[in-house]
Formats: C-alpha cells, sequence, structure tokens
C-alpha cells in the first residue's frame, strides 16, 4: 500500500472532503493510464461537487477535455 492509499483512506475515515479532493486529484496525476486518470478524476470531481469545492469548475473541466464528460449546453437566451 503506498502513501497516497493510506492518505486516502484515512481522509475517508475522517469525513476529510477537502483532502479526499486533493488526494483524488493527486491520484490522477499519478496514474498509469487514461483511465486510471479518469476514474481518480471523476471521484475528485464528486467530492468536489458535494463540498462546494473552489476546484470543481476546473476538475469538470479536465474531464471534459479527456472525453469522458459533456459540457453543458449553452443557456437559451430569454424570450422578449
Amino acid at each position: 500500500m503506498t502513501n497516497l492509499d493510506r492518505d486516502l483512506l484515512a481522509a475517508h475515515a475522517a469525513g476529510d472532503t477537502s483532502a479526499l479532493v486533493a488526494l483524488y486529484a493527486q491520484a490522477a496525476e499519478a496514474a498509469n493510464n487514461t483511465d486510471q486518470a479518469a476514474f481518480y478524476l471523476t471521484h475528485a470531481h464528486v467530492f468536489a461537487m458535494e463540498a462546494g469545492h473552489p476546484d470543481t469548475p476546473a476538475l469538470r473541466q479536465r474531464l471534459i477535455d479527456m472525453g469522458r464528460e459533456c459540457p453543458l449546453p449553452a443557456p437559451n437566451p430569454p424570450l422578449r
């Protein structure tokens, strides 16, 4: 088990959502392939959304750039 694995388990046990966002993003950077990176990045994004974390938009954009998420459609202009 790596230090990152231990830190993730400890953050889960403590319910430390901010740490989970950072640690899953770190795991995505250290991943061996795109599928692993997307897995970890998705976790980081979900925890970020739950916590209202400031990195939420950047994490979503990374998933979009990887082709793992779709951009939201532009809102329709109001009718006059």
